[in-house]
């Protein structure tokens, strides 16, 4: 932020608006907050005088995206692989942010491809026939997740680390396999999974 400093004050009934103003506009800070004596929230990015009476309030990477538009962009795709799966939709837009952040055309060092980032060696199993389709890409992905789930008896984190890390590891280590990669994807799925649940 380059040193510059920001600063508010509201009363209780601005706190709703905060919290849509951090998804609508590009605030690159965590943002924290302090009640005075009168009950006055102070908010600000760079805690300095009081600094001991500030509590983080929003920390930056809980936004759900710089790209404004794009997570509504393919929500009906996502709604009908929702049904086809019975895997919540909200946790596929989650995933979908966290694999590719919507970028249909997505393409990892790994070689995972699409909006779901779906491995090649995968994609006869799951019938996609041309990964940057994103009504083939989410179904598919929608598919394999489902599968998971299943297979690790709806352990909802296991499930993710396996969609991660393949349930190869998961099996080995009978747990979130100590990757940090994987770790970081699981935390960071639960939260936009959070987030859209919210909304």
């Amino acid at each position: 932020m380059g040193g510059r400093r920001i600063k508010f004050i509201f009363t209780e009934a601005w706190v709703p608006f905060l919290f849509l103003i951090t998804l609508i506009s590009p605030v690159h800070a965590d943002i924290y907050r302090y009640i005075d004596e009168n009950g006055v929230m102070h908010f600000t990015n760079t805690p300095t005088s009081n600094a001991h009476e500030y509590k983080l309030y929003i920390r930056e990477k809980a936004s759900l995206s710089r790209n404004f538009y794009a997570p509504d962009k393919y929500d009906r795709y996502i709604s009908d692989a929702s049904a086809q799966t019975g895997v919540d939709s909200r946790l596929l837009k989650a995933m979908i942010k966290a694999e590719s952040d919507f970028n249909p055309r997505a393409v990892s060092k790994k070689g995972a491809m699409g909006l779901m980032q779906i491995m090649p060696e995968n994609f006869k199993m799951l019938d996609l026939q041309n990964p940057f389709d994103p009504w083939q890409n989410i179904r598919a992905g929608a598919r394999y997740f489902q599968q998971l789930y299943q297979r690790f008896n709806g352990k909802l984190a296991l499930s993710l680390a396996a969609y991660n890390a393949g349930p190869t590891a998961v099996d080995r280590y009978k747990r979130i396999p100590p990757y940090k990669e994987t770790e970081e994807y699981v935390r960071r799925v639960l939260r936009y999974y959070r987030t859209f649940k919210q909304l």
